[in-house]
């Protein structure tokens, strides 16, 4: 009965391992990943032009990440985690979100009307 159980267990490990790498277990996050990749090679002059998207403008903190700044400035978070982080890298086209140096000055995106 162990030698089955044993036996069981592997196969599903081996299933859920085998699920994850071709399929994956957070599409969205690579969905997201593949966006970002491709936006370059489909339209390369979508980053010379002005952006519309209203924001503020505010100096960094230590500890500060892009979420806290724009979720103390909202009172709550007003859009998903990858539309803010999408909407800071084209606001700030020369840094990506998770990558903002304390004491520097930033864009965030402001999501109120």
């Amino acid at each position: 009965m162990k030698r089955l159980s044993l036996l069981l267990i592997g196969l599903f490990l081996c299933y859920i391992i085998y699920y994850d790498f071709q399929i994956g277990t957070l599409p969205a996050v690579s969905q997201a990943a593949s966006d970002n990749k491709t936006i370059p090679v489909v339209n390369p002059t979508s980053t010379s032009t002005t952006t519309k998207i209203d924001y503020f403008e505010q100096k960094v903190q230590q500890g500060d990440t892009v979420l806290t700044i724009i979720e103390k400035y909202h009172n709550m978070l007003p859009a998903s985690i990858e539309q803010i982080s999408k909407d800071f890298e084209e606001l700030n086209s020369d840094t990506k979100a998770n990558s903002i140096i304390t004491g520097k000055i930033y864009r965030f995106p402001n999501y109120k009307q």
